[in-house]
């Protein structure tokens, strides 16, 4: 462990007043001063590192005054710690400082020292402090990974230099580098485990992300620990990287810290976070603009965050050849190649070319060497030598090179191989040649997703799916895909479904419709692949009908027979269903884990099924689908003990829609529930936990009243729950039977006590029939603030012309659904189904309506642009 301390103060301002006769209002404006003036100078010149310095020196210089005026032992020393030990400092950082004694303090001394770090505080600093005696220091670093990573960089400041000289000794005789080597990149897999192992978040954390400035220190620790380097171009000059890599390296590193300085410039705090608030204003900073227009617009924010994705890719790269260098020379071991085949060696548990000139003299290697590593799943990666070959072959594929058909050959054994699919095409990713060999492939790397649901870059949205595919296959993950995983079980090639889901967004970002770019882009490879004919067909449908399944489900009445008949027609057949419903619920599942519920999982599994009873010769059969239900029905309501014609009554009054829009549970629960309660004039409000995944299930039986709906979405909205589905019905007697599926992050710690007071206080609320309040305009995430959607309304007649739906698109906020039920209220229309569908944070309703006002087309256009203010941020 080495010291940057230069004499006492271990700074280079110039000498200031004499500490005795400052006071700490003088600090703390001189402090102001010279940080406003650094700020301004890197304004203007755009020197990160010079700024760090700078401001490491400011503060130095001050804390150095303080400690002398403050009269502490002389034996003692101020040592920074951390990233200001390692003679930095962020605008907004915290100074992270260790006051070492050379004994335990006193009373008095422990007074001063009191005084001495109040006196920072009131100087406006923001320090993280400990006060610890050399032995102090070892035993907690020798406890606390973290405590032994500060002391790592820790740059005495001022006070006792033979006191720092003896921590430094002691510390660097207790360091086990083989420990530590051990304990940091435990700690990094944890860290990037935490960023779901991706740098390609839409907002990475420019600090602690895969691939940001923390991969860059912990190697920089890694290799100081262990007595090798201190700088990248020690690691250099000892062999552990090459020149190049060391200037790529100091040059990511370079960016990484100049954007991190420019996004605590912009919030004036403490941030890390890459977040869409701020990515248009830092990239501005840089001079970057938007351009174009339409479908063919760029953000500024854009060109900046396609920067970092590949600043972060290669850092993810050299990151790993560094490490296994680093490794090699803390763990030597025997190097015994075992033959592989004539181009590669296994070394101990890594993947050698058997010659630096491999991939030269047999391009065809850069493809084989992945197929040779899902055929030897033991294999734990390649060594550094072998991806710094083949990062510099990757220029090999050409043209040429795409047309040849060994090539050709050797991607499609890629995606057939029975395991190791999913690291081999991010190992492709990562290092250039999947995008090489897929050129459209390249064109999405770090491309950006402003749709308000996707969290991730297309190229990492696209792993996620495939990865998502490829566990259900994998038994260790049949319990969250049960049902996947019982259809790809006998699916007949399912390679091709990684080839569908390798290309359905990979004509993203270029104007138009991505569906039907993507399906010519598939349909090119499948035929230059030789794939055949029919699997061709299949996975041309799959691309082009992607996005089909989840709006039949989300936004279309399943118990219509035409909508499903529509539906078994477009798939033609259980082959083509089967691959549409995995590669839907792979998809959803990649774009955030947000967006993905139990409900929508329910909604695509019943069209699934009732889909196959159709492909399977039932003809869609309403009479049929009612009467299995009610069986279903009287079944359970058997099991509670209800007396054989106690449904009877209730049953009487409903009609033929109800029994197809209820499932089976819900209309025996629902019947248990009124049986007995039917006719009366106060309202009977039930609730339970939603029988399928998260959230409650309310039911309303009520006489109808005008507004009932608003009434109803108004009282959720004070309570700040999330409508995530509602069924619309009024029986034949004229009551309303309308039921509501709600969430909130609340539900699971007090679910009986909020069942209880929605039971008691909706009542209360329909009792009363107090005039509606005015809606509020909830207040927008920050993500709908950044990009805001342009709200849609569309109001048009259904098929058969007896109702109108209505489909809204807007940015989802709270009390979204009850403003649009407060319009409608207005106009006295008549709500018989809601579909409501929220996309991360994007919402997109529709509703079965009717009422007189629809017939004028005046009233309809008025209506329509009332909702369209409602809709408005």
């Amino acid at each position: 462990m080495t010291s940057t301390a230069s004499g006492q103060s271990g700074h280079d301002t110039a000498p200031a007043a004499q500490p005795a006769q400052l006071q700490p209002l003088q600090l703390k404006q001189r402090l102001k001063a010279e940080r406003e003036l650094l700020i301004a100078e890197f304004r203007k010149d755009g020197k990160p590192e010079k700024l760090l310095r700078a401001l490491r020196q400011s503060v130095d210089g001050v804390l150095t005054d303080a400690w002398h005026a403050a009269a502490l032992p002389p034996d003692a020393a101020l040592v920074g710690v951390g990233g200001y030990g390692r003679g930095e400092l962020f605008p907004y950082s915290d100074v992270d400082l260790l006051i070492l004694l050379a004994r335990p303090a006193d009373p008095h001394a422990q007074q001063q020292l009191e005084a001495f770090v109040q006196l920072l505080w009131d100087l406006g600093l923001e320090i993280g402090h400990s006060i610890r005696t050399v032995d102090e220091c070892l035993t907690e670093s020798a406890a606390d990974i973290t405590v032994q990573t500060s002391l790592l960089e820790a740059r005495l400041v001022t006070g006792s230099a033979p006191l720092f000289a003896e921590l430094q000794r002691r510390y660097d005789a207790a360091m086990d580098a083989q420990t530590f080597f051990h304990a940091k990149t435990a700690e990094m897999r944890l860290r990037h485990a935490k960023y779901e192992f991706t740098p390609f978040s839409l907002e990475p954390n420019v600090k602690e992300s895969p691939g940001a400035l923390r991969d860059l220190q912990v190697i920089l620790w890694v290799a100081k620990a262990a007595g090798l380097a201190s700088s990248w171009s020690q690691l250099a000059v000892r062999g552990l990287i090459t020149r190049e890599e060391a200037r790529q390296l100091m040059e990511k590193e370079r960016a990484f810290k100049d954007i991190r300085v420019r996004l605590h410039l912009q919030t004036r705090r403490r941030e890390d976070r890459l977040v869409f608030d701020v990515q248009t204003a830092i990239a501005e900073t840089f001079g970057l603009t938007s351009t174009g227009h339409g479908l063919e617009a760029r953000r500024a924010s854009e060109y900046l965050m396609q920067r970092y994705y590949w600043a972060a890719k290669a850092v993810t790269q050299l990151n790993t050849i560094l490490l296994q260098n680093i490794e090699a020379q803390l763990f030597p071991q025997p190097s015994v190649p075992k033959p592989l085949n004539p181009r590669f060696n296994e070394v101990n548990g890594f993947i050698d070319i058997v010659s630096e000139d491999t991939f030269d003299t047999c391009p065809a290697a850069v493809l084989e060497i992945f197929v040779v590593m899902t055929e030897h799943p033991e294999i734990r990666g390649m060594t550094a030598r072998t991806m710094r070959a083949l990062w510099h072959a990757r220029t090999l594929i050409d043209d040429a090179f795409r047309h040849e058909p060994r090539h050709r050959a050797l991607f499609l054994r890629v995606l057939q191989a029975p395991s190791g699919l999913v690291h081999a095409l991010r190992r492709m990713n990562d290092m250039g040649v999947l995008g090489r060999y897929l050129p459209n492939f390249r064109r999405i790397i770090g491309q950006m997703q402003h749709d308000l649901f996707h969290v991730y870059t297309v190229d990492q949205h696209i792993m996620m799916v495939v990865r998502n595919m490829r566990r259900f296959t994998m038994s260790e993950h049949a319990h969250e895909y049960p049902f996947c995983s019982q259809l790809i079980a006998n699916f007949r090639d399912r390679w091709l479904l990684y080839v569908a889901a390798l290309f359905h967004d990979i004509a993203k970002g270029r104007g138009g419709d991505h569906s039907e770019l993507g399906k010519q882009d598939v349909l090119e490879f499948c035929r230059d692949h030789a794939i055949a004919e029919e699997d061709t067909q299949l996975v041309v449908f799959l691309v082009e009908q992607h996005l089909t399944m989840s709006q039949v489900a989300q936004k279309q009445d399943l118990s219509d027979p035409d909508v499903i008949a529509a539906f078994a027609k477009l798939v033609g057949d259980e082959r083509h269903l089967t691959a549409l419903y995995l590669l839907t619920v792979a998809d959803i599942r990649g774009t955030s884990p947000k967006v993905w519920n139990a409900w929508k999982a329910k909604l695509l599994e019943d069209l699934y099924k009732v889909t196959l009873r159709v492909l399977g010769g039932e003809p869609p059969s309403a009479d049929r689908e009612l009467r299995a239900r009610q069986q279903e029905a009287l079944a359970t309501l058997r099991l509670f003990g209800l007396a054989p014609d106690a449904h009877q009554a209730l049953w009487k009054q409903l009609d033929m829609a109800y029994f197809l829009r209820h499932d089976a549970s819900d209309i025996a629960w629902q019947t248990r529930s009124l049986h007995d309660k039917l006719g009366r004039d106060t309202p009977v409000v039930k609730s339970r936990l939603a029988p399928i995944g998260e959230g409650l299930q309310v039911t309303v039986y009520v006489k109808d009243q005008p507004d009932l709906f608003a009434r109803i979405c108004g009282y959720f909205e004070r309570k700040n729950f999330s409508i995530i589905d509602a069924k619309i019905h009024t029986t034949k007697d004229g009551y309303a039977l309308d039921t509501f599926l709600i969430t909130d992050e609340h539900f699971a710690g007090s679910y009986r006590d909020i069942i209880n007071l929605i039971e008691h206080e909706l009542c209360a609320v329909l009792l009363r029939q107090e005039a509606l309040a005015a809606p509020l305009r909830g207040r927008l995430s920050r993500m709908s603030r950044t990009f805001p959607l342009t709200p849609t309304v569309d109001l048009r007649p259904d098929e058969r012309g007896q109702f109108w739906l209505l489909s809204i698109a807007a940015n989802d906020r709270n009390g979204l659904l009850y403003a649009i039920a407060s319009v409608l209220a207005r106009y006295r229309i008549n709500l018989h189904t809601a579909k409501v569908m929220t996309l991360g944070e994007r919402v997109e309703d529709v509703f079965l309506i009717d009422g007189p006002a629809l017939t004028n087309q005046r009233t309809q256009v008025q209506l329509e642009t009332e909702l369209l203010d409602a809709l408005k941020i």
